[in-house]
């Protein structure tokens, strides 16, 4: 008898991976689903989520997430605490390998492995992560509502960051570490017509400041040497994003940051039977509740093309 041949397993568990299990497991395809080196996503390292709804009072990151893995588990969706290291798409049925060397057999397959924030590399910006250090304004603005805070970037994510804190706060302080920024040129116009974002050009981080929580930022002009303080109680870091997708560069279609490209108004890849969902595929809106929306639509076209080749 051969090895059995699973109907969907999912890759990532983050808002996207367990939703897509949730929507698998209740259509009866009995998903399996591995759950990287990350379980839980980048939620396992926010604290307060206040913008999913349905937790009137907010709820912590990694509790939300046992709350997903619960409901997973409860229409038995098989979780395996493991990363798939390789996978092979070049028949009909996928083959992935883990990293004890399982290897898996499966008509269709979920990548909701996500994106991983980039950061400075400081010892004082982990220390201080969830107590004023943060990598997503939409996420964690609200909290510094009033107060004066710091953006790291020259990009259109610090741009769009800067743009949407100022509406929420006093002074804005922008650190641009050259003196121009990269972002697109309607964006540094947005930047540059908002009266209360202050840009700071040629100016590096050296410590972000503070025991308990972020007092604000000792920074470097890369230019004169000189060095400074910028008070602000929210320390924002918009450097960008990078897609969980290194193990699909050889088999799909990626745009030239690695986010996985999708079919218009689907989670289809061009790889029949393999369907992308979450951060892995999207570098517009990246919030927990449009990852589970795309996690759902990916267990939809999963079942939908299991029908259609009447392998169920």
């Amino acid at each position: 008898m051969g090895q059995e041949t699973n109907l969907c397993t999912i890759i990532g568990s983050g808002p996207a991976g367990y939703t897509a299990a949730i929507y698998a497991a209740r259509a009866g395809l009995k998903p399996q689903l591995f759950t990287g080196k990350e379980p839980g996503g980048q939620l396992m390292i926010t604290n307060d989520v206040e913008n999913y709804p349905g937790y009137p009072e907010g709820i912590m990151g990694p509790q939300m997430m046992a709350d997903f893995q619960k409901q997973a588990e409860r229409f038995d969706t098989e979780i395996f605490s493991e990363m798939i290291t390789e996978v092979d798409f070049s028949g009909p049925i996928h083959k992935l390998m883990s990293e004890s060397g399982r290897e898996i057999l499966t008509h269709t397959v979920v990548i909701s492995t996500g994106a991983s924030a980039k950061w400075l590399g400081l010892e004082s910006e982990t220390r201080l992560m969830n107590k004023g250090v943060s990598a997503c304004a939409v996420c964690d603005g609200f909290f510094f509502k009033g107060q004066e805070v710091i953006v790291v970037g020259g990009g259109d994510t610090a741009a769009e960051e800067a743009t949407y804190l100022a509406k929420l706060c006093p002074t804005v302080h922008l650190l641009v570490r050259r003196d121009e920024m990269r972002a697109s040129k309607i964006m540094q116009k947005r930047v540059l017509n908002t009266s209360n974002i202050q840009v700071h050009w040629n100016t590096s981080t050296v410590e972000v400041l503070g025991e308990e929580e972020v007092t604000g930022a000792k920074v470097i002009n890369n230019v004169t040497k000189e060095e400074s303080v910028i008070n602000g109680s929210g320390f924002f870091v918009a450097i960008g994003h990078k897609p969980n997708t290194g193990i699909f560069k050889d088999w799909l279609e990626m745009n030239e940051a690695g986010y996985l490209i999708t079919g218009a108004d689907s989670t289809t890849t061009k790889v029949p039977g393999v369907f992308a969902s979450g951060d892995a595929q999207d570098h517009v809106y990246r919030q927990a509740v449009t990852a589970a929306g795309t996690g759902c639509m990916a267990a939809l076209d999963a079942e939908r093309y299991l029908a259609a080749n009447e392998i169920i």
